[in-house]
């Protein structure tokens, strides 16, 4: 699947990546490098034979990206961007190419963004969005939710919320280097911010802490909702994790991983070798960006085929009685 040896393409566009990615410090305000970005936006670009629709899911705006060989499927995608970043060009090719490769129509949420609406407000958007496709007449046994960073955050607090009141979970979810402990476990030190996996990450670590602070507010960190290594781990669908072996979240997702494992989940956890934070953004452009969503792809047609994991068919059973719908009030107990 990986190897340890970088193509031609990844060794060029590492340091160039890692530049671009390191300008966010350069800004004072969030809202400066939002301008920034939308002063450089694009007119919205898929690959061929993907077209794209703008929509209110549930009251929150979203994109349909289609591609011309969609089947019964649904990718609802959460993008990353330290929830305080929207949803901008580079996450919609992304995610376009993986509607290509999963054969799914794509629904990516444009949640609400801190620091002017911090937790739980993009999680109840997720949680909104989720309920409509529902009621549109997809089949929860067809939707894998997959996220990035902050996304796979987002991502997996979704699933402990739907576990906990009794939704109807998704058929698998798909998280890139995501976030899921905003602080370590007792007795975890993070790497300084002078190791690898750090610099090369690009990212300013105190502007990445400043956007957390501003996500949690004035909620517990640990909470499972914003934290999800911290919750209850049983009974959960099948997961395919992708961290990147030259990112500092890289032993954040091991832990999240061992844990889930330990309790029973079906955890699969892909360390690429060389690579950084959510490099699969570089589909189209970068050999092990194009091998991680064929990954990923294929990880989809397993789970559709097998019709999920035990959470799932759980799930299933209960479908029926169409329980309470699940709000970021209903949070899973932690456990250290």
């Amino acid at each position: 699947m990986t190897t340890n040896k970088l193509s031609l393409r990844a060794r060029l566009l590492r340091p160039i990546w890692s530049s671009v990615v390191a300008q966010v410090g350069r800004y004072d305000t969030v809202q400066e490098l939002r301008a920034m970005q939308a002063g450089r936006a694009i007119k919205p670009q898929v690959p061929r034979g993907v077209t794209r629709e703008t929509v209110l899911a549930g009251g929150v705006a979203a994109e349909w990206l289609v591609p011309e060989k969609a089947q019964r499927g649904v990718l609802f995608y959460l993008h990353g961007g330290a929830w305080t970043l929207g949803y901008y060009q580079p996450h919609r090719w992304m995610v376009a190419k993986m509607a290509q490769a999963t054969e799914r129509r794509a629904l990516v949420l444009d949640y609400r963004l801190a620091p002017e609406h911090p937790f739980p407000a993009a999680l109840d958007d997720c949680l909104a969005a989720y309920e409509w496709l529902l009621d549109q007449g997809a089949r929860a046994q067809e939707i894998v939710i997959g996220g990035d960073s902050a996304g796979g955050n987002l991502t997996l607090a979704m699933l402990l919320a739907l576990r906990d009141s009794r939704r109807p979970l998704p058929a698998a979810a798909v998280c890139l280097s995501p976030v899921t402990a905003l602080v370590p476990p007792e007795g975890v030190e993070l790497a300084p911010v002078d190791a690898p996996q750090v610099r090369d990450a690009g990212l300013p670590v105190e502007w990445a802490q400043n956007q957390l602070a501003s996500y949690v507010g004035d909620n517990d960190p640990r909470q499972p909702l914003i934290s999800p290594y911290y919750g209850h781990l049983r009974g959960l669908p099948p997961l395919l994790i992708q961290a990147g072996g030259n990112e500092w979240l890289r032993e954040d997702a091991a832990r999240f991983t061992a844990k889930a494992q330990e309790a029973g989940a079906d955890v699969t956890l892909q360390v690429w070798p060389g690579m950084w934070h959510v490099w699969q953004i570089l589909v189209g452009w970068m050999p092990e960006a194009d091998r991680a969503v064929e990954e990923i792809a294929a990880f989809c047609r397993r789970q559709q085929a097998q019709g999920g994991g035990e959470g799932v068919k759980q799930a299933a059973k209960e479908d029926g009685t169409r329980q309470s719908r699940p709000s970021s009030g209903n949070s899973s107990e932690g456990t250290s």
